[in-house]
């Protein structure tokens, strides 16, 4: 086995999240410990938003599939991680264009988020004519490092026209340690149904 990158967010008390909105942020509590003569047991209450995460069309689509109805097969399998580091605002599809991407590839943006602990107002985002790109070539997910995949649309077209397309999106990664290039992506959303989106774990495995 190659080397394993950990691209997943670590979720703790105090941690970035969307806008800086403290009802988003977790709490860990602990609901009884060692000194109580009992198991040590913690309680996590958190948005299924928050961190690394896989986004359900339910989230912007009313009426839209739930979490449990994307595939593990979708979210496994080969990537390549893009250097978009040069971006500033949004990625276009005049920024996609160049690297020839293929029907069927999962792709991982990189951007300046994964250099940062927190939240930025100024994030680089998919704007809409990059999502409609995406889709018409047909990729199976698209995966960015900012907490968002989009900011600044009004009606989220991007979330939107990838989600009717099939892409599945994943937001929230850390890709500061991780080359541009191939490896095999493995998005482990929690076991959720019925809701919109799900905390999941990431990680790339290279050569």
């Amino acid at each position: 086995m190659g080397k394993i990158y950990d691209i997943s967010i670590t979720v703790e008390e105090g941690m970035q999240v969307w806008e800086n909105i403290r009802d988003k942020q977790p709490s860990i509590v602990n609901a009884s410990n060692h000194g109580q003569g009992k198991p040590h047991e913690s309680v996590l209450s958190m948005n299924v938003h928050t961190g690394t995460h896989v986004d359900a069309p339910l989230h912007m689509i009313a009426g839209g599939e739930t979490i449990e109805t994307i595939p593990l097969e979708q979210l496994v399998g080969p990537c390549r991680v893009l250097d978009l580091m040069h971006v500033v605002g949004s990625i276009t599809r005049s920024d996609l264009e160049p690297f020839a991407l293929q029907r069927g590839e999962r792709v991982l943006f990189k951007t300046k988020s994964s250099f940062s602990e927190r939240y930025l107002d100024d994030f680089v985002f998919l704007r809409e004519d990059g999502a409609q790109y995406l889709a018409e070539i047909g990729v199976r997910v698209a995966a960015t490092d900012a907490l968002g995949i989009e900011r600044d649309q009004d009606g989220y077209p991007t979330h939107r026209t990838l989600m009717r397309a099939g892409v599945v999106i994943v937001e929230g990664l850390r890709l500061k340690d991780v080359p541009p290039g191939n490896y095999w992506l493995v998005v482990a959303p929690l076991k959720l149904t019925g809701i919109d989106a799900a905390p999941a774990r990431a990680f790339l495995i290279g050569d």
